[in-house]
């Protein structure tokens, strides 16, 4: 199970111990008015997180779930607001597309304002601490990734269901009851603004995970804060030539080392690295060795599973399974850079 301490406020919230950071939130006023322009919104929006920030130590120190009375309009109805408005001029992750997606226009992902989910489940498959997981995967993707396992699914952003926050809500509270220790969000940057509805409807005190490429804006990533209990994030790259050959995307390495900072200050992490085959020298072993040095108390995934999906044998040099010596050495890898906490 490794190390509690990384986990420490998912694991009391998970045994209803703490309060979820959404609950916090939603108990904090904002008074708002949802025609004022952005600017105006998150000037409210930033003076109300401090206020969150507050409460939040007040009662993590006391390490007590206390009643909280929700707030009518809350700070979390004000995230909800601002992300609608982002749909307008769409920038949810940092390809910053800025279409109108309320109106009928598509970026990179192709999603318009309603989101789809493929399926939800209690996962047995995730991260030790996480099982069982209720897992909701989303349709769609901002990413291209040339391997990717679940590509009936990334590149059908029309597939799947379409969401009904309340209903969700609901098969949530539900599934928490059946066992669930969390809620696990699966590709959910460019559906924030769905998600945040759907957690505002939750009734149930039940731990957020927020599992991603970590390449939503720093927009996004203010408007997660207060309502992500863990970031299950992903960290595939150190190299942006790797990231736009095989993942189609730009500035891969500087938005992604942001957003993993912006959430160790904010939340906790559990960061996974899936291992390429023929990628230690260029991608994992600098991604270990940044962990080390910059956010060195997460729960950290080293990642054998990889497998070449979808269009991997156009690429010769990852269209093969990663040999025994490349496992070997990619586990030296972390064990040399002084991560003590490893998930294998």
């Amino acid at each position: 199970m490794g190390d509690p301490k990384f986990l420490s406020r998912y694991l009391k919230v998970e045994k209803d111990e703490l309060p979820a950071r959404f609950r916090i939130t939603k108990s904090i006023p904002a008074d708002f008015v949802p025609s004022a322009s952005v600017d105006d919104l998150w000037k409210i929006h930033d003076s109300k997180i401090e206020k969150y920030r507050e409460l939040l130590e007040s009662i993590d120190s006391k390490e007590k779930n206390i009643e909280l009375t929700e707030a009518t309009p809350s700070l979390l109805d004000l995230k909800i607001v601002i992300a609608e408005k982002i749909l307008e001029n769409c920038h949810m992750c940092e390809r910053r597309c800025g279409v109108d997606r309320r109106h009928g226009e598509k970026g990179f992902c192709r999603l318009l304002e309603s989101s789809r989910y493929a399926s939800e489940f209690l996962h047995m498959g995730e991260e030790p601490e996480l099982v069982p997981s209720h897992t909701i995967f989303f349709t769609g993707c901002v990413f291209a990734c040339v391997y990717c396992q679940n590509w009936d699914i990334s590149t059908r952003p029309e597939s799947g269901t379409e969401v009904d926050p309340e209903n969700l809500a609901r098969t949530i509270k539900r599934r928490r009851y059946e066992g669930a220790r969390n809620v696990n969000f699966v590709t959910p940057t460019p559906h924030t603004h769905s998600i945040l509805k759907i957690i505002n409807n939750v009734s149930a005190n039940i731990p957020v995970v927020w599992n991603s490429n970590m390449y939503h804006s720093k927009e996004i990533a203010k408007l997660l804060e207060g309502v992500i209990d863990v970031y299950l994030a992903d960290f595939k790259y150190s190299d942006d030539k790797c990231a736009r050959k095989y993942s189609k995307v730009q500035n891969y390495l500087a938005v992604v080392k942001r957003d993993h900072e912006i959430a160790y200050q904010n939340a906790e992490i559990i960061v996974r690295h899936l291992v390429l085959p023929d990628h230690l020298d260029c991608c994992t072993k600098p991604i270990v060795e940044w962990i080390a040095n910059n956010i060195p108390e997460v729960r950290f995934n080293l990642m054998f599973q990889y497998m070449p999906y979808y269009r991997a044998s156009k690429y010769p040099e990852i269209d093969r399974f990663l040999t025994s010596d490349e496992k070997i050495r990619a586990i030296k890898i972390v064990k040399e850079a002084g991560l003590e906490d490893v998930l294998l």
